[in-house]
C-alpha cells in the first residue's frame, strides 16, 4: 500500500454512510458491555455488595468468550422474518432488540428481587450483546472494500463502541446519582434504538452474501458436508491459512488484553472506596476521558497503517499496560481532581491504541465466507482468560487488603494488572520477527 494511497482519506470520507453506521453500530455494540460489567459492578458496590460477589457476578461476561461456539450458525442461517433484511443486518436487529429489552428488564428488577435474578438476566443480556458483535463484525469486514477502507471502518467502530463504554461507565454515574441506578438502566435500555435505526439504514454486504448463499445451496445446514463445513471449515481454513504461526497467534491475542480485563471490574469500587464521588469520576470520564479516547482512536488506527500490524500491536500494549499501572498513583493522592483527570485520560487514551491496534490486526486474519466465525474465534479468545481471571479481581484485593489495608490492595492489584501485559508483548514480538511486515 503505498503512501499516495494511504492520503485518499478527507475529512468528508469519516462523514459517508458507511462510516457514519459503522459508528453508531459499534455504540450499539459497546453499550451493554459495561452495563453487565464494570458499571454493574459500581452498582452494586453502591448497595455494599461484597467485592468477592461483583467478582464473580461479573463472570456473566464469559459469554463474550464463548461466541464461537455459536458463530457459524450466524454464518449460515437466516433469521426468520428479519432475515428479509439479510443475513447480517436480520441477526443484528434480532440481538438489539433482545439487549434493549435485557437492560430493561434489569432496571425493572434491580437488586430488590437478589443477585441471583439480576446476574440471570445479565447473563441473557451478555449472550444477546456478545451474538450482536459477531454479526457486527463481521458487517464490518465484509463491508471493507480494501485494508484501508477496513482501517477506516475498525476506526469508526472503535470510536462509538468507546464512546459507549464512556457513557455507560461515566456519564452513567451523575445519571444515576440523581434518577437511581434502576432508572438510568432504563435510559440506556432504550438508546440501543441508536443501533436500531442505523441496522435499518444500513446496506447488507454483496459480495460476501454471494458466498454465503452459495454455501448455503451446495453445503446446507440440514446436510451432514453443511454442518462439518460450518463448524470444523472456518477453524481449518485459520489453521491452513497461517500455519505453524497459527497457535502462536491465539496465545498472543489471548493475553494481549488481560491488564484491562482483569482490572475492569476494581476501578468502580475504588472510586467508591476512595470517596470519588459519581458527580465528579462522570464529570471527567465524560470530558476529558472522551478527548482521551478521540485521540487513542486516531492514534491507533494511524500506527497500524504507519508501522504495520505487529509494531502497532506492540506499541498499544506497552501504552495499555502503563495507563492500567498507573491508577496505583490515585491511592497515594487520594480524591486528588488534576491527577484523577491525568490517569483518565492516560488510560483512555492507551485502551483506545491498544483496542483499535488489536481489531484490525484480528480483522486482517479472517476469509470471506468464514468472517463471522473466524473472527468471533479471535474475539473469543482475546476476552476468555480475561474473563475468566476478573472474577477473582475482588477477592484478589480482599486477600492483598488482609495484609497491606484496602487502599494500598488497590495499588499493588493494578500494578500486577500492568504486569499482565508482558507475555502478551513478548509474543508478539516473537511473531513479528517469524512473520513479514503486514
Amino acid at each position: 500500500m503505498t503512501d499516495s494511497a494511504r492520503r485518499r482519506y478527507k475529512f468528508r470520507d469519516y462523514l459517508n454512510r458507511r462510516v457514519l453506521i459503522m459508528l453508531a453500530l459499534g455504540f450499539s455494540s459497546g453499550l451493554p458491555f459495561n452495563l453487565v460489567g464494570n458499571t454493574l459492578g459500581y452498582w452494586l458496590r453502591d448497595e455494599h455488595t461484597a467485592l468477592a460477589a461483583i467478582g464473580f457476578i461479573s463472570w456473566v461476561g464469559i459469554a463474550y468468550s464463548l461466541k464461537f461456539l455459536w458463530a457459524p450458525f450466524l454464518d449460515r442461517t437466516r433469521v426468520p422474518l428479519l432475515g428479509a433484511l439479510g443475513q447480517r443486518r436480520g441477526w443484528i436487529l434480532l440481538t438489539q432488540l433482545l439487549v434493549g429489552s435485557g437492560l430493561i428488564a434489569m432496571a425493572i428488577l434491580g437488586t430488590a428481587h437478589g443477585l441471583t435474578v439480576l446476574g440471570t438476566v445479565a447473563l441473557v443480556v451478555a449472550f444477546s450483546a456478545s451474538t450482536q458483535d459477531i454479526a457486527i463484525d463481521a458487517w464490518r469486514i465484509e463491508s471493507s472494500q480494501n485494508r484501508d477502507d477496513l482501517g477506516l471502518l475498525t476506526s469508526a467502530y472503535t470510536m462509538g463502541f468507546r464512546t459507549a463504554l464512556l457513557g455507560t461507565e461515566a456519564i452513567i454515574l451523575p445519571v444515576a446519582q440523581r434518577i437511581g441506578w434502576n432508572a438510568a438502566y432504563m435510559v440506556y435500555g432504550v438508546l440501543i434504538a441508536v443501533g436500531i435505526i442505523a441496522c435499518l439504514w444500513a446496506a447488507e454486504p454483496t459480495e460476501a452474501g454471494e458466498v454465503t448463499e452459495k454455501k448455503r445451496v451446495d453445503a446446507p445446514l440440514s446436510s451432514a458436508r453443511g454442518i462439518f463445513d460450518a463448524i470444523a471449515g472456518p477453524f481449518i481454513a485459520f489453521f491452513k491459512a497461517h500455519g505453524t504461526n497459527a497457535l502462536l497467534m491465539l496465545l498472543a491475542i489471548s493475553l494481549f488484553q488481560l491488564p484491562n480485563f482483569v482490572s475492569g471490574p476494581m476501578y468502580n469500587p475504588m472510586y467508591v472506596d476512595m470517596g470519588l464521588t459519581k458527580d465528579m469520576v462522570g464529570a471527567v470520564r465524560g470530558s476529558f476521558g472522551i478527548v482521551g479516547v478521540f485521540l487513542g482512536v486516531a492514534a491507533g488506527g494511524y500506527l497500524s497503517l504507519k508501522l504495520g500490524y505487529m509494531r502497532a500491536l506492540l506499541l498499544g500494549g506497552l501504552l495499555q499496560a502503563i495507563g492500567i499501572a498507573a491508577f496505583a498513583l490515585l491511592t497515594f493522592a487520594g480524591p486528588n481532581v488534576t491527577l484523577f483527570t491525568l490517569v483518565m485520560v492516560v488510560d483512555d487514551f492507551a485502551i483506545s491504541v491498544a483496542g483499535v491496534t488489536l481489531v484490525a490486526y484480528m480483522s486482517s486474519l479472517t476469509s470471506l465466507g468464514y468472517t463471522a466465525t473466524q473472527y468471533a474465534l479471535l474475539s473469543s479468545t482475546y476476552a476468555w482468560a480475561g474473563k475468566i481471571l476478573k472474577g477473582f479481581s475482588g477477592a484478589a484485593v480482599e486477600s492483598l487488603s488482609s495484609h497491606f489495608g484496602l487502599i494500598p490492595a488497590y495499588a499493588l492489584f493494578f500494578i500486577g494488572c500492568g504486569v499482565l501485559g508482558v507475555p502478551a508483548l513478548l509474543l508478539f514480538w516473537l511473531l513479528a520477527r517469524r512473520e513479514p511486515a503486514s
